[in-house]
């Protein structure tokens, strides 16, 4: 009977506390909290070789203009740029547009750890200061999901050789299985820095015993070197329309923090109405853990280097 309320209960919690969230909220500091965005992307589809995302054809650019422009009128400081594109090219590419805008405090690139040419490529680009970790897990077509290469011993190899680098690998996009796969990898590669990249998109099972399962393995992974990033909540794109009341997202809100704890959880995002709904949450738990919701962990997690002068730094 425990196995089958756990979900029930973390969304009875929402309902209990949404008003007290939101009384909290209301009440601003004096100074306010700078934020990170620890996840956007940047494109070019104009470019002689196009560019494999946005997937939408003829979709803008989105360069580091555009997120400055979009970024500073939310509060948004700095932003970690998360790699969208599987051409290992891209890399170069953004590494060179992101130097001369300090905003940008660094990126998370693509490069295949099932490849055997991965250590060459992480010789040669995890010197850079804004190079700082890839993205890996169920990302792109062209390349094999964790789940299915995790018990490889090369693979495993890889990812050992690039833990000593100090990088961060972004899991991501969050399936049951791929949360099993990443409690396989941390016990194989104990050393590795994971970030578990969009996990609120991920509804909270029905089923108790997946349920169960799910919250095991996050309580696993919490007691490893692994954060969790909250991109946003749910719907949560920039001007995408989502449901404004915050009970819909405190059930898993209140299951992450409650397994990670405030010194484990990042922001990501730049949509309003979703950066609104997240601060009544995070404000009602004190301003301590709402900066290092919104700044403090992200330096924790990724190693980035203040660039800009309106950014934070840990004294």
């Amino acid at each position: 009977m425990i196995n089958g309320t756990l979900s029930d209960r973390y969304r009875r919690r929402g309902f209990l506390a949404a008003a007290a969230a939101t009384a909290a909220a209301a009440q601003p500091h004096a100074d306010p909290i700078p934020i990170i965005d620890t996840h956007f992307h940047l494109y070019d589809q104009t470019r002689p070789q196009g560019a494999p995302y946005p997937f939408t054809p003829n979709a803008p650019p989105f360069l580091p203009r555009h997120f400055r422009e979009s970024a500073l009128p939310l509060g948004i400081v700095g932003g970690i740029k998360v790699e969208a594109s599987p051409w290992v090219e891209d890399n170069l590419w953004v590494l060179m547009i992101i130097e001369n805008e300090p905003m940008i405090v660094g990126m998370v690139g693509n490069l295949d750890p099932t490849k055997p040419e991965f250590r060459e490529y992480l010789e040669r680009y995890h010197r850079n200061k804004l190079f700082l970790g890839i993205r890996y897990g169920n990302v792109w077509k062209s390349q094999p999901d964790l789940a299915a290469v995790v018990d490889h011993p090369d693979v495993i190899a890889n990812l050992r050789a690039f833990a000593q680098t100090g990088l961060t690998l972004e899991v991501a996009n969050p399936r049951f299985e791929l949360i099993d796969a990443t409690v396989g990898l941390t016990d194989k590669v104990p050393e590795l820095r994971v970030i578990l990249g969009h996990l609120q998109a991920l509804p909270l099972p029905a089923d108790p015993q997946v349920m169960k399962k799910y919250s095991d393995n996050l309580r696993a992974l919490s007691k490893r070197n692994v954060f969790v990033k909250v991109s946003g909540v749910p719907g949560s794109r920039p001007n995408a329309p989502l449901p404004t009341d915050p009970a819909v997202y405190r059930p898993a809100l209140d299951l992450f923090w409650d397994v990670f704890g405030e010194d484990r959880i990042v922001y990501a995002g730049r949509n309003k109405a979703a950066l609104e709904i997240l601060k009544a949450y995070v404000n009602a738990k004190g301003r301590p853990a709402a900066e290092k919701f919104f700044w403090k962990n992200s330096v924790a997690a990724f190693k980035w280097i203040k660039r800009d002068p309106k950014q934070p730094q840990l004294s």
